[in-house]
């Protein structure tokens, strides 16, 4: 039987919500404890069923691939101690220089993201360079139906005002080149995280965005 997200789970985001503080984590930590398992519980089958289609998953620990509740506030003025929010990387993060997959829980605001977020320079170069060669394969992706159905368009929301140096102004592929993030998102109800069917649903959409990760994984393999 697939293991299905628990109600439970976004009750406890809710929660730590409105109490974002260390005394009442504390006195309510066996809601995180419960909720964490859960969700690893549903990773493992998520990351099973995803692994028909990439195998590479098939080596990732579920409890591994979350990311801590804990928030680094040392340089934030936001003090609150905890994410409202659980996210699982599977293979996708900010500075990864593979593109992979990311699962975000959140009342109201869950998604699923894919592709390669906020490289590093040499990579970004590599990747500007393999869109501007190879144009029209990577349209091929963004315009397939099954992709677009999920995904319509990358997210652009931090790019450049100007096409980068070392590329022609007058480049086909001159908008993609701008952006510093190769990545697409797909929003998510709570009511589609919370179905029995929820791994096998998610991993569906999940495989129409691979194509994506092979195109950019490519120049490194």
């Amino acid at each position: 039987m697939p293991v299905a997200v628990s109600p439970k789970v976004f009750d406890f985001l809710r929660q730590l919500a409105e109490n974002n503080n260390r005394e009442w984590f504390t006195e309510n930590k066996i809601l995180y404890t419960e909720s964490q398992e859960n969700i690893v519980a549903f990773l493992e089958d998520l990351i099973a069923e995803m692994s028909e289609f990439d195998s590479e998953l098939g080596k990732i620990d579920a409890k591994k691939s979350l990311f801590r509740i804990y928030r680094d506030t040392r340089f934030s003025k936001d003090k609150t101690p905890y994410k409202t929010n659980i996210g699982a990387s599977l293979g996708m993060g900010k500075g990864s220089q593979k593109g992979g997959y990311y699962l975000h829980l959140e009342p109201g605001k869950s998604f699923i993201a894919g592709g390669i977020y906020m490289p590093e320079s040499s990579v970004l170069k590599t990747l500007r360079k393999e869109i501007s060669l190879y144009g029209q394969e990577f349209l091929n992706i963004l315009n397939d139906k099954e992709f677009k159905k999920y995904f319509p368009e990358l997210d652009q929301d931090d790019q450049l005002k100007k096409v980068p140096q070392g590329f022609e102004k007058e480049d086909p592929m001159a908008e993609y080149l701008k952006l510093k993030s190769f990545i697409v998102v797909h929003n998510l109800s709570d009511k589609e995280i919370s179905d029995k069917n929820a791994s096998k649903n998610l991993a569906k959409i999940f495989k129409a965005m691979k194509p994506l990760n092979d195109f950019l994984n490519a120049p490194f393999l």
